[in-house]
């Protein structure tokens, strides 16, 4: 199995290891929010990489907001996935593969409010990026545990 490497930003390696290290019982609410981890495939690098972000729901399916804090780029984990939507996640203890796609147009409003829901901030920063911010569903692969 290849390494994750985890991110430079120090808060945020700390966040993972604490969410890793106890299966989600430290960390998965963060500042009160939600959070899963996200390992995606470097596009360039093909290296795995970990990322926590917060997350939403829509039925069986998990949400993510590419929302890079409303800065003019995406975020690199949004491209990695853009580039290999085969993704891993874990939800607390729950740890499996997954299929990531950008919300289609019909689809997001709805997906959005729900995000917005979850963390309004969301709406600040898509007020003061100058792209429209994704949402990304995360489907649980039928081969995958449960």
């Amino acid at each position: 199995m290849t390494e994750i490497a985890h991110s430079p930003t120090d808060w945020v390696a700390h966040h993972t290891a604490r969410y890793l290290a106890s299966d989600g019982a430290d960390g998965h609410l963060f500042n009160g929010y939600p959070t899963l981890l996200l390992t995606t495939l470097g596009r360039r690098s093909g290296v795995r990489r970990c990322t926590p972000l917060i997350y939403g729901r829509s039925g069986e399916d998990y949400l993510l907001v590419a929302s890079n804090g409303g800065a003019a780029a995406h975020p690199a984990w949004y491209l990695n996935l853009l580039a290999e939507p085969r993704v891993g996640v874990q939800v607390l203890g729950d740890v499996f593969t997954a299929r990531a796609v950008t919300a289609e147009q019909a689809a997001k409003p709805a997906l959005w409010a729900e995000m917005v829901r979850v963390f309004p901030t969301y709406a600040s920063y898509q007020r003061k990026a100058d792209r429209e911010i994704p949402v990304v569903v995360l489907t649980r692969s039928a081969n995958s545990s449960r």
